[in-house]
């Protein structure tokens, strides 16, 4: 059977999302035929104008959709707490477990020399603005328990070294409910090292 390029074009396309592979990608193309031309307009609207709607806190690096940022503007947060993250969605996450009333920077990415990806290409310049009038006393490093997020994080440690802040990093664990057969090694060891006096 012939291919139909329209559909193989959009496959192709859908592809390109993470964790779509190319049966994802054919399945969500198939389904696709199954919707109203209205809803095709309204997916295709809302991709087309992502990038001129979303746009980057120049204080704190998180996307927005308003100049400024929805939590750099309330003035309810404590602004003496700083929780530095690698990207948006993890902003989102916290935001989600409501257990964190502070402030956040994104550094958009993580330190990764293999993917050309230094310490330049890090959201540092406003962070630096941010410390320097003495108003947050905490900055708390919560970027991914990976070795990239390490990095970074030892890195940040050193650089943050001179401003008067306390600098803590963000503490790994076991999964509540899970058992500990079905730990891996490295996550069992931080574990360890993170335990607490009861």
């Amino acid at each position: 059977m012939e291919k139909l390029k329209s559909l193989e074009v959009l496959q192709e396309q859908l592809s390109k999302l993470p964790g779509v592979g190319k049966k994802s990608a054919e399945r969500m193309a198939y389904s696709l035929l199954d919707f109203s031309q209205e809803d095709l307009d309204d997916i295709s609207s809302a991709i087309k104008t992502l990038k001129e709607k979303i746009k980057v806190c120049p204080i704190c690096g998180m996307i927005t959709d308003i100049d400024g940022c929805y939590i750099c503007d309330d003035s309810e947060r404590d602004q003496s707490t700083l929780m530095i993250v690698s990207y948006p969605k993890d902003v989102i996450s916290l935001e989600n477990s409501g257990a964190f009333k502070g402030l956040y920077h994104v550094l958009n990415g993580e330190i990764n020399l293999q993917k050309g990806l230094t310490v330049e290409s890090l959201n540092l310049e406003s962070l630096f603005k941010r410390l320097e009038d003495g108003t947050i006393k905490e900055v708390i490093l919560a970027t991914n328990p990976t070795l990239d997020g390490e990095t970074t994080s030892l890195y940040l440690s050193k650089l943050l070294a001179k401003y008067n802040v306390e600098i803590t990093r963000l503490a790994y664990g076991l999964q509540m409910g899970g058992n500990l057969d079905y730990v891996d090694p490295l996550t069992l060891s931080k574990a360890l090292e993170g335990r607490r006096k009861l």
